[in-house]
This record gives C-alpha cells, structure tokens and sequence, in this order.
C-alpha cells in the first residue's frame, strides 16, 4: 500500500491554549479567544506566561521594526516620519499615500515596482471614503507600501535586483533574517511568506517581547533605536489616527508598540518591561482587551488603557455585551 501524504506541520503547540477573552452577549458568555502571552520584567527576566510561549508564531507585522532595522543597517538613511512609514501597517490615509508617493518619487522609483498587492485603506473610514471618491485597489494604499518602499530604495541604492527584492535569498531579505535573530535572541524557526509577499520569520513570543525590548533599550544612534524613536515620535504614521498602537504610543511615552496580522502583539515600554502576545484564532476583534488587560499587569495606568480595551458588541443596534479579557 503506498505511504499516506505527509500532513500538514504546524507551529502551534499541541497543548490547548488558555482563555484571553470571552465574548458576553447579554450576561452569557457565548464564545471564548485563547491564546498565549507573556511578559517580561524590565531585567528581561520572564514575569508571565500563559500558554506556551516559546513555540514559533508568525509575528506578521509585528516583525516591521526589525525589517525596518534592516533597511538601515543595508545603508539607507531614514529619519522621522519616513522611517516609522517604513515599520508601518498604515491605515491608508491620505497622509500615508501622500508621504508614500513621495518617498517613490525621492529615490526615483516607480510605483509599479511595488510588489505589494493592491489593496484599500485599512481603516474602515477611510476605505468608506476612499471608495467614495471612486478610488479603487491600489498598491500606494496596501498598508505595507512604506515597508515596500523603503526595501525598493535601498536595494536601488546598493545595486541589488529590484525585481526580486522580496526573495527570502536575496541580499536585504537574508540581512532581515540576522537582525530577526539578533534581536530576538534565537534563531528562526520557519520562513513562511507574510500577506504583502514579504518573506516572514518565525520566532517565539518571547523572543518577539525580547526583540521589542532591545529596540527600546538600544544606544542612541543604532539601527535599533533609530527606528524605536521614529515610531515613538510619529505614531500616527505607524499605524493611523484611529487605531490602539498610535493611541498608546501618544499617550504613554517612550512605548513601542505594533500589532500584527492573525491577532498578534508587542510593546516594550521604556524601562525594559515588554509584552507579546497572539490569539490563537487570529480574531482582532479581542486585540484590544487582552491588550489593556496585559498593559494593566505591567502597571501602566493611563486612560488610554480603558480606551484600547472598550469592544462593546450589539445587539439591534444597541449595546449589550463586550469583548473582555479573561485572566
């Protein structure tokens, strides 16, 4: 009898994750998010974990930083609302579009070597008034464009092949991959390809708080810290003006923070205490209260929190029910 096709492999430990949230719908708790966290004292020693911690995830977006660390150490000199665009999951605000264009046009690029797929804003109001001027896809408005762009530049700089800058062997690509690993203290498990066709290394959800944690903690004039201050002081072009990650790195300071795709997350905040985590289901919809409640394990008292941490479900048009972390 022939041998069974191999089945499929998966990073996902085999033990089932705790709660993080629960959704309650009019005093019944009707579904539940698990997941895995963890967090880490500001001597990076691990003060908290839930789940496990140490298999891969796929960080997704929340590896930005280090690609845009990446793009630096290759040699391109970016500063202030360019280099947080080039860590960015912009929400496809005109603001974004604009400065992406710009930055096209700076290093003599054409929009059509963007590689990323078209797409619409992310933030719901703005794809609502997007479409209503009769915009369609686009790959300026993918919300990796900044990431894209800032990869296109340096490899036009350094005379490395445009048309395969997102090759997991070409040059930038396997510079990536060491900074990964550098900042997050232990090798890659897997390389996968992420939603925007950007090659995607996998580590574990303390090597990614780690990672975050070195960002912050970098000396002054790194690759590292330059892209951690550039973040901290333009969040608006990290994320947008209606989403958690800008909210909280305007209201406390000195935080980096940045979600990622499939439910991911990590914050460091600026005396070494860091935070990530993953919802195994990848529902984003329980980002924010996991969120409040793990910034509120690690003492960071702001009204911000609450505001990350309100998701208020309705019922005929009315609220009756929430999202709410569940440890």
């Amino acid at each position: 009898m022939p041998a069974s096709p191999s089945a499929p492999t998966s990073a996902l430990s085999p033990v089932v994750p705790p709660v993080l949230a629960e959704v309650v719908r009019s005093g019944f708790v009707e579904g539940r998010h698990r997941g895995s966290l963890v967090v880490l004292a500001a001597d990076g020693a691990v003060e908290l974990a839930l789940g496990d911690v140490t298999a891969p995830v796929f960080p997704r977006s929340s590896n930005k930083p280090m690609q845009a660390a990446g793009v630096l150490r290759a040699g391109l000199d970016l500063a202030g609302e360019r280099l947080a665009l080039a860590a960015a999951s912009h929400s496809g605000e005109p603001f974004h579009r604009d400065l992406v264009r710009k930055m096209l046009d700076e290093y003599g690029l054409d929009p059509a070597l963007l590689q990323c797929p078209p797409d619409l804003p992310l933030d719901p109001e703005e794809r609502d008034t997007y479409l209503a001027s009769g915009a369609g896809p686009d790959r300026v408005t993918m919300n990796c464009s900044g990431k894209h762009t800032a990869m296109l530049a340096v490899c036009a700089q350094r005379g490395w092949p445009l048309e395969t800058y997102l090759d997991a062997d070409h040059p930038l690509q396997r510079l990536i991959h060491r900074v990964v690993e550098d900042a997050a203290g232990e090798p890659v498990a897997a390389v996968g390809t992420d939603g925007c066709g950007a090659p995607l290394m996998a580590i574990s959800l303390v090597g990614l708080a780690r990672a975050f944690r070195s960002f912050v903690g970098a000396e002054p004039g790194t690759a590292e810290r330059r892209v951690a201050d550039a973040m901290r002081a333009h969040p608006e072009y990290v994320a947008g003006t209606r989403r958690a990650d800008t909210w909280l790195m305007r209201e406390v300071p000195g935080t980096l923070s940045k979600m990622g795709a499939e439910a991911v997350q990590a914050v460091a905040l600026p005396d070494g205490r860091a935070l990530a985590f993953k919802v195994e289901d990848g529902a984003s919809r329980a980002l924010g209260p996991v969120l409040a409640r793990a910034l509120t394990l690690l003492g960071v008292d702001a009204p911000v929190v609450e505001r990350i941490g309100r998701a208020p479900l309705l019922g005929g048009g009315h609220e009756v029910g929430e999202i709410r972390a569940a440890f």
